[in-house]
């Protein structure tokens, strides 16, 4: 609903698992929209604020890197954070927990 496939996808990455990088590369929609901030221009700081600043968030939840950026959005009330989703039987995304598990203890037991 939101068209996120009609604009440029920005990958931020630690590098510490490319085959993400290479499957969302070969995705035949996602692939063609993909950019990479160039290595010599990537700095921590200059990606946090790209993804804080961004359209729409779509992170890892066991990244703490995704995780800030997920709080620092919505304090900021940026909406559009993907951070726990999954596939459904039908191969379709579902979200299965909402912004506010960012927050919850329980659920981010491993990031506090």
């Amino acid at each position: 609903p939101l068209g996120m496939l009609n604009y440029p996808i920005v990958f931020i990455t630690d590098g510490q698992n490319s085959e993400v990088l290479e499957r969302l590369q070969n995705d035949p929609d996602i692939g063609p929209q993909l950019r990479l901030v160039p290595e010599e221009a990537s700095w921590v700081g200059g990606d946090i604020t790209l993804a804080i600043m961004s359209n729409v968030f779509i992170g890892n939840p066991a990244s703490t890197f995704s995780g800030f950026i997920a709080k620092s959005r919505l304090a900021m009330g940026f909406g559009h954070n993907y951070l726990f989703r999954a596939k459904n039987d039908q191969g379709g995304w579902m979200t299965i927990c909402g912004d506010d598990c960012i927050f919850d203890r329980s659920i981010m037991v491993s990031m506090y």
